[in-house]
């Protein structure tokens, strides 16, 4: 093991154990430095973690949150030195934590959360104008097969529990009162996008999270439509591309043999 491997392994272990050659320009003990230094790396990670997390940690409390970002910064340190990206695979850890089985939804708020910092963090793409959309909908003939591009930050989560309603009721100045009014086992689709610069969340029915999936897929409109009607009967068509529009989210058009964005 080299040098730096043994620096960064021992940054995160368990026990405190200073790592073998290390010294300091004055000759003091270099283990007391070393451990200051571990200690403000692994309070580092977790306050980055609570950053992202936020939602997730108000519905344990801060304490068990920290504790629980302590083991997973030492089972999953981070990969890369952004860590405004970190936490990718912290739902899969909660859901394996034996303390928190008793708050069955805490992992899906946790990626629907990652979602919301993966939305904001998304490449930019400009929507469709007024015009482009008009032209679109203009050729009802042309449509079926087109193809339509959604923005980069759209993201769906279907999850059994209410994460959609328990995360919008932490954003309520009264969010005790919001969150009594929360059935966490009705589930919920969320619908995560980047609308210019502020990112949206909000619950969708099966169809439209059926057809905007199937947009992702480079699956075409006629037929993206057609499967949403047939996980959804109630599947309003107008009123799902509509979201898209609103949200800002349709970035260009694809047709056979030709590519308009």
């Amino acid at each position: 093991m080299s040098s730096q491997s043994a620096f960064a392994e021992a940054l995160l272990a368990e026990e405190v154990v200073c790592p073998p050659g290390l010294a300091t320009w004055n000759g003091s003990a270099p283990g007391k430095r070393f451990a200051v230094y571990r200690n403000n790396v692994i309070v580092s990670l977790i306050d980055a973690l609570a950053d992202s997390f936020p939602v997730t940690q108000e519905l344990v409390g801060e304490q068990f949150f920290r504790a629980l970002a302590r083991q997973f910064v030492r089972a999953a340190p981070p990969r890369s030195p952004v860590l405004a990206l970190y936490g990718d695979g912290f739902a899969e850890f909660i859901e394996a934590f034996p303390a928190a089985t008793g708050v069955p939804y805490l992992a899906d708020v946790a990626r629907m959360e990652l979602l919301r910092v993966q939305a904001w963090h998304a490449a930019d793409a400009d929507a469709l104008t007024p015009d482009e959309i008009a032209r679109l909908l203009g050729d009802p003939a042309a449509l079926p097969d087109a193809r339509l591009i959604l923005h980069p930050s759209v993201r769906l989560l279907r999850s059994p529990y209410a994460v959609v309603s328990l995360w919008a009721a932490h954003q309520s100045e009264s969010a005790a009162l919001a969150l009594a009014a929360v059935d966490p086992a009705q589930a919920e689709t969320a619908l995560v996008l980047r609308n210019v610069l502020d990112v949206e969340i909000s619950a969708i029915a099966e169809g439209p999270a059926t057809f905007i999936l199937n947009l992702q897929q480079g699956v075409a409109f006629g037929q993206a439509a057609g499967q949403a009607l047939a996980a959804d009967a109630g599947f309003d068509l107008a009123a799902s591309l509509g979201l898209l529009i609103r949200g800002g989210v349709l970035a260009g058009v694809e047709f056979p043999g030709s590519t308009h964005s």
